[in-house]
């Protein structure tokens, strides 16, 4: 589904009306998700939005399909530096360029296009932009939502005694293609990246990696130290598969927890608490709230059941986030997170995820994404929460 000429005029009247009141000119948009977000097309292309008038969209490769697929209405090939430079007008002296994603030869290189003019970052602004989920997209996150369950909800078909992670999470990613699954999990932080998911199990899946998150899992080697090894499935053990679905480029990210066999008091206590912590965080995602003190909250409730020191990662090694904003991309703002001193606003689509590694026993967790509503979190991932014994 295309994006709507009124959706794209939508944020690009958004992001003006930021530009305006932060005396900034016009911005540049090189990042393609942020290209894609205001301007209908994922093309090797450069966005002007001026902060008074009509956007212009410049574009490297391709450009017949993004004169097939942009809302803008503007549209020309990449001109030269020299036209490069007219394109702005030259009372505009303030630019705003997305520092947190522009490498710096890019930025050198727009610096030189555009002497004289100052380049400022509006990286929070973009991101505060986008945050927040018009209904259009709601809606597209709502269908992503359905889509996940319903490959999740296959799992109990193909789960068998004697599967390696890795055969698992083929079987999964290849009925998640055959659903129409897109293949590009986008993640903005700096060094971060992820396959389609994770299948993890036992104690295996308490081994601490790079990724920027509770559970990383061993991998097939030192080169992609993450998600899925070769190791067999032991019986007794809780599976964790933690997966996102990326249909129309909207991302919904959850966890689900499988075990042939059963689990010990200890796990069970820990899902248990996983639960309660989502509960609780799901009735708090209202306007107004704060999400450095949800994250308090949930840690008091981890800590009170007797597993603070495994709460959201190995011992020593615990991530300090339990939610994470998604959409285009996985990392979107906000996070429900240790000194992230910032206010939920109604839209913002949130994937909550309190887990627990157990070193020795394994991991153990839930993950649902929720829109931020005046009535608390409404849920996108429908699916029954509980764990499936096979």
């Amino acid at each position: 589904m295309l994006l709507s000429e009124t959706e794209s005029e939508q944020r690009i009247i958004r992001l003006q009306k930021e530009l305006k009141g932060s005396r900034i000119g016009g911005a540049l948009f090189i990042h393609p998700i942020d290209v894609f977000y205001f301007s209908g097309a994922r093309q090797t292309s450069t966005l002007w939005v001026p902060a008074e008038g009509s956007p212009l969209l410049l574009v490297r490769e391709s450009l017949n399909r993004a004169l097939e697929e942009s809302c803008i209405t503007d549209i020309r090939p990449f001109p030269s530096s020299k036209e490069f430079l007219d394109i702005i007008p030259a009372e505009i002296n303030k630019i705003g360029f997305t520092y947190d994603v522009v490498p710096v030869q890019q930025f050198n290189y727009y610096s030189t296009l555009l002497p004289g003019r100052e380049l400022v970052d509006i990286s929070t602004i973009n991101r505060e932009l986008r945050s927040v989920k018009s209904p259009w997209e709601l809606t597209q996150m709502h269908a992503s939502g359905d889509k996940l369950c319903e490959v999740f909800a296959q799992i109990p078909e193909f789960l068998k005694p004697g599967m390696r992670e890795i055969d698992l999470a083929a079987e999964f990613e290849y009925r998640l293609c055959k659903a129409g699954s897109e293949g590009y999990l986008q993640v903005r932080a700096f060094n971060q990246e992820l396959f389609r998911g994770l299948v993890v199990s036992g104690d295996n899946a308490a081994c601490p990696g790079f990724f920027d998150g509770p559970v990383t899992g061993r991998g097939l080697s030192a080169a992609s130290p993450q998600g899925a090894s070769s190791a067999v499935i032991e019986t007794n053990v809780p599976i964790l598969m933690d997966f996102a679905g990326i249909f129309n480029g909207y991302i919904v990210d959850m966890t689900r927890m499988f075990v042939i066999g059963s689990l010990g008091p200890e796990l069970l206590h820990a899902f248990d608490t996983a639960l309660e912590i989502q509960s609780y965080l799901a009735e708090n995602l209202k306007p107004g709230n704060i999400c450095e003190e949800l994250f308090a909250g949930a840690l008091e409730k981890a800590t009170k059941a007797g597993l603070g020191k495994n709460f959201m990662g190995a011992p020593g090694e615990n991530a300090k986030f339990v939610g994470h904003g998604v959409g285009l991309e996985l990392d979107e703002f906000p996070a429900i997170a240790q000194g992230f001193k910032v206010v939920l606003q109604a839209g913002q689509v949130i994937a909550l995820e309190p887990k627990f590694v157990l070193p020795g026993l394994g991991v153990i967790g839930i993950e649902n994404d929720f829109a931020v509503g005046d009535g608390g979190g409404v849920r996108i991932t429908k699916l029954s929460d509980e764990i499936v014994f096979i």
